[in-house]
């Protein structure tokens, strides 16, 4: 990762990010089923770690000087399995086939299935207790590995999460990095008036993490946020602000599209906002 992002690379992932979200719609069209808006939330986040910050190959999934990508709210999958499609892990005509019977791309990704998921997903607020222990174990082999787990802000509901933030911290794991989707909806409605968080920034750093707030839809400030990420001996929680159902306005903030797909002509408006964007 360079300091500064060019406008050739801001253009190249403005175009990808188009991609990964026209992908979105029409996977979650075919399937009849799956999670529209924060899977759209996720998709500046995911194209900037997977096409700009984070060491892999597509190539050899398993190279062990790979940095790891853990999706915890694992349901955010149609977002994970685009951007791995575009990235070449598997071919992009197969995305059509998730949640289908006998189809590799699950509802919630499986690790042995899909080259390039690094962890089971399903059951909220796990994916920070793998990440944990991941980057224990790293540190403790003294192997560079950096560990980058995606969680939603609805995961901060539940305390295991506080749990593996205090046991990180007590390690000094500044291998780890937690990126939050902080759309502000959960399937039961807004995220505070189901569990107010506030203040979400001061109770992180209280526990010893670096604290970092970003635009999750703009590339610029991302870059800044991780290069004071990956600056910090510190575990970091880089809280990105995010509009859920990014890019499609019928979907953008609305609770009802937390798991909702949409029919063919939501199909056919929501590809054409994004293709115009």
């Amino acid at each position: 990762m360079s300091a500064q992002l060019t406008p050739n690379d801001i253009h190249r992932l403005t175009e990808i990010t188009k991609n990964v979200r026209s992908n979105i719609i029409k996977m979650l069209y075919h399937a009849g089923s799956g999670h529209s808006a924060g899977s759209l939330s996720w998709a500046e986040i995911m194209v900037f770690i997977y096409f700009y910050l984070a060491k892999h190959q597509p190539q050899n999934p398993q190279w062990p000087d790979r940095d790891y990508v853990l999706l915890s709210s694992g349901h955010h999958c149609p977002a994970l399995y685009a951007v791995l499609a575009e990235a070449g892990y598997f071919p992009i005509e197969e995305l059509v086939q998730l949640r289908k019977l006998g189809s590799r791309l699950q509802g919630h990704p499986q690790r042995q299935l899909v080259p390039g998921v690094e962890i089971s997903a399903g059951s909220l607020a796990q994916g920070i207790s793998q990440a944990v222990g991941l980057a224990i174990g790293l540190k403790a082999d003294h192997k560079p590995n950096h560990v980058f787990c995606l969680m939603s802000d609805g995961e901060f509901q539940e305390g295991q999460t506080w749990e593996a933030l205090l046991l990180a911290n007590k390690y000094h794991l500044g291998n780890l990095s937690i990126i939050v989707d902080v759309n502000k909806i959960q399937i039961s409605g807004h995220t505070d008036q189901v569990m107010p968080m506030h203040p979400f920034f001061e109770k992180i750093a209280d526990f010893g993490w670096n604290a970092i707030k970003t635009n999750g839809h703009n590339f610029i400030e991302l870059n800044k946020a991780f290069t004071q990420d990956l600056s910090n001996d510190n575990p970091s929680v880089i809280l990105c602000q995010t509009i859920a159902g990014k890019g499609v306005s019928f979907m953008e903030n609305n609770p009802e599209w937390h798991g909702k797909a949409p029919n063919k002509e939501e199909t056919i408006k929501a590809l054409t906002e994004i293709n115009e964007s």
